[in-house]
């Protein structure tokens, strides 16, 4: 039997909230080429996944907010398990202070899909925000790309040509020095990847509530810094508060739009103390919403480290 012609797992589901698929899995993207999640001309949502049990791949489409999911691969079942949570059922928005500033509650207002989603695989995280440390965008799903394509096996199932699922721990730690040049990998990013390889199955949770938790096993491993060890959570977890401090951009979006100013990270979390518990909410309404201050000066621009 054909990859094609395998019979998937299946499950439907209901949101009781204006979902959008596309935007609830957006933070989970990491460039349009990214082997990992792709749409369809069908409308569908294909996404691959690592599970306890093995690699996923899994098919959604929704309408009316009742979700279709179709898995394929050893982890099927457990991917199909996970769909709500990816999609951000466990998020609970309903006290969320959004009144605390007028711009923060009209985004709110016009905003009903969202919901903080989190997809219970640190490493599936772990891997791309390790490769995103002080590096541009461009440059970091460039790298992001050549590591699947060298590294990740395909994905289960019918999936799109070029998919791929994010490599194991165990070949990651196996990839030589010339195959990380031929990605294109720093040997700062490359220190800490294979640190984080070497105790990753430590990192992984049960608990999918536990953020500051998770937060401080990143935190003790060489490499892992406040801000990588947010955007895990964020799309691990689902945490709705954690913040990622040090990031290039984002300070002067929260500074900007909520006080019409630039700031830096101290007087960004000041301008979101009042959001406590829900902050990353409010960055990402800002994200959909927000204004940036006028650009002035040079782009920062990517370096290849293949040409190095």
């Amino acid at each position: 039997m054909t990859a094609a012609t395998v019979l998937p797992r299946e499950r439907t589901w209901q949101a009781d909230w204006p979902l959008d698929v596309r935007r609830a899995l957006s933070p989970h993207r990491h460039g349009h080429s990214d082997p990992t999640l792709q749409y369809a001309e069908d409308g569908a949502a294909w996404r691959t996944t690592t599970t306890p049990d093995g690699a996923a791949t899994v098919r959604l489409t929704a309408r009316g907010g009742l979700v279709r999911a179709q898995a394929w691969g050893p982890g099927a079942a457990w991917a199909l398990e996970a769909v709500p949570r990816w999609l951000g059922a466990e998020d609970r928005p309903e006290d969320f202070p959004a009144d605390r500033h007028p711009l923060v509650q009209r985004l709110h207002r016009a905003s009903p899909w969202l919901r903080i989603g989190g997809t219970g695989r640190v490493w599936d995280a772990l891997v791309p925000a390790v490769l995103e440390q002080k590096v541009t965008g461009i440059e970091a799903h460039r790298t992001f790309v050549q590591l699947l394509r060298l590294a990740g096996d395909p994905a289960p199932g019918p999936a799109p040509a070029g998919m791929r699922v994010v490599p194991s721990a165990q070949r990651v730690r196996a990839v030589t020095d010339w195959e990380w040049h031929r990605c294109g990998l720093d040997g700062a990013r490359r220190r800490a990847l294979l640190a984080v390889a070497s105790v990753a199955s430590r990192l992984e949770c049960d608990d999918h509530t536990d953020c500051e938790g998770l937060r401080r096993r990143l935190r003790s491993v060489p490499g892992i810094g406040v801000w990588t060890a947010a955007e895990v959570a964020q799309r691990a977890i689902g945490c709705p508060d954690q913040v990622s401090v040090g990031d290039y951009h984002l300070k002067n979006l929260v500074g900007w739009s909520l006080a019409g100013r630039k700031t830096d990270d101290a007087g960004m979390l000041e301008l979101l103390e009042p959001f406590r518990g829900h902050r990353q909410r409010v960055v990402r309404l800002l994200e959909v919403g927000g204004s940036r201050p006028p650009k002035r000066g040079p782009r920062m621009a990517p370096t290849d480290h293949r040409r190095l």
